[in-house]
């Protein structure tokens, strides 16, 4: 699978000091590239707030370029005043920043987001650690970014995402020899097996849903119909007995084993034996869509991880206080922020501030893939580099999504799929099939299954990773 290269500060620096020419050859290139952009996109009286570094110089060749071509041009060098331009070039810090901006640093950030200014930001905005994606202090708001070489992870990763706006990459002649984070392309979906002559139902992937509860029935439904509409085979649901009639009258094609409850209509420990005969058939289990938190979930779950041999992947409720475990299957774990939060004994706004971090330790905590939902779609796995997916709307932020997102990932993984590949691409295939989806308000979660279909098949392939 072809992915795109994310570098952080370091692997840049290895990779300027490899070009087989000066450093200015480079910057020369950079700022011409940058250039080019406000030429093409940005018409107008042009204000480049250049720093001390590289950065700074990049931003001065770009200076240079576009008062060649006939543009008024003001350079600002640090700190001065931004004047009255069209638009504003940030070439201020760059990939260097690891803490919160200096003061007068810092000061400049805030006149050029006061500005109202379209803002190109020269290879990463003002204030972004390149390297993580975190915002120590401020930080530039940029309407686009010209990077070099290759995308830098702080591009990608929140909320360096959200700082960075849409996102060019200048090919200077920067070659990188390595990198540890990569993002997954749209074509990455037409990497997904497909079934072939000599498939059958089993072959093709069987994927058995474990989930539900009085109340949360619509959850493992949409487990199971995005796993049909990911292609798998078979897909069957295990549930409390007294949701058979909903599951029978709604999912046609899915098969239905119906499980003992508790009083509030919760699996219930001994369910484990019948889920386990069930799963005889699967070559992957999801659990947790809807499953209701008990002690006696809790426990259900333990069990099934301790004894299930094929790759499971933990959604919603079966995160619920979930421990660390030891298996030899392929294992995936789906949460957002608070569910992660809450797995590594922190606050949701620290994973959201440190997302690239989070995710990594607790993919080492659990010994498992860890995809962390979010616009940036993080997929991290022990002593592997992170992979990123970053397609989709805001109109995924709505109930039911994520129960898709999990039965996509069940499907991939019951295709055979490498675990963390799995996740990725089905990351990619839910916002994919969430672009596809008419733009406009009052997304629901069903929607997607159709659009899924659509994905598959290779429609919607067309944008960048970082558009």
């Amino acid at each position: 699978m072809r992915l795109e290269p994310l570098l952080t500060a370091e692997e840049t620096r290895r990779a300027e000091e490899a070009h087989q020419g000066p450093l200015e050859e480079l910057m020369e290139r950079a700022g011409a590239a940058v250039a080019e952009m406000v030429l093409r996109q940005f018409p107008g009286s042009v204000t480049v707030v250049c720093g001390k570094g590289n950065n700074g110089g990049d931003g001065k060749v770009c200076a240079r370029v576009l008062k060649a071509a006939g543009r008024e041009v003001h350079v600002v060098d640090g700190v001065g005043d931004l004047g009255e331009p069209d638009v504003i070039v940030d070439a201020l810090l760059g990939i260097g920043l690891r803490e919160a901006p200096r003061e007068d640093a810092a000061r400049m950030i805030e006149l050029i987001n006061a500005g109202g200014r379209p803002v190109v930001a020269v290879d990463v905005p003002s204030g972004v650690n390149a390297s993580t994606g975190e915002v120590p202090g401020v930080a530039v708001r940029a309407t686009t970014t010209v990077t070099f070489g290759a995308a830098k992870v702080g591009l990608a990763i929140a909320p360096g995402l959200f700082h960075a706006g849409s996102v060019h990459i200048a090919p200077i002649g920067l070659r990188p020899r390595e990198h540890e984070h990569a993002l997954v392309p749209a074509s990455a979906l037409l990497e997904v097996p497909r079934k072939r002559r000599d498939s059958t139902k089993y072959t093709a992937g069987s994927v058995l849903v474990v989930g539900g509860s009085r109340g949360l029935t619509g959850a493992p439904m949409l487990t199971a119909r995005a796993a049909f509409r990911a292609d798998a085979g078979y897909v069957a649901v295990a549930a409390p007995e007294s949701m058979l009639p909903v599951l029978e009258t709604s999912l046609l094609e899915v098969v239905k084993r119906p499980l003992p409850e508790d009083s509030a209509g919760r699996l219930l420990p001994r369910s484990a034996d019948a889920i386990l005969e069930a799963a005889q058939k699967a070559s992957a289990v999801a659990i947790g869509p809807g499953l209701g938190r008990s002690d006696g979930t809790i426990e259900l779950v333990r069990i099934l991880l301790e004894q299930l041999t094929v790759p499971v992947v933990l959604d919603a409720d079966a995160l619920w206080e979930l421990e660390p475990f030891a298996r030899q299957a392929p294992t995936v774990l789906t949460p957002h922020s608070g569910e992660l939060a809450r797995l590594l004994g922190t606050e949701s706004r620290e994973i959201d501030a440190h997302r690239l971090d989070s995710a990594r330790r607790a993919a080492s905590r659990f010994g498992a893939v860890v995809l962390l939902k979010g616009a940036d779609t993080i997929v991290a796995a022990p002593r592997e580099g992170v992979l990123v997916a970053t397609y989709g709307t805001p109109a995924l932020a709505v109930a039911g999504t994520g129960d898709v997102l999990t039965g996509i990932v069940a499907a991939f993984l019951a295709k055979g799929m490498d675990a963390r590949l799995a996740a990725a691409t089905a990351a990619v295939a839910h916002g994919v099939a969430a672009e596809l989806v008419e733009p406009q308000p009052g997304l629901i979660a069903s929607d997607l299954l159709p659009a899924l279909q659509r994905a598959l098949a290779g429609h919607g392939l067309q944008r960048a990773p970082l558009q």
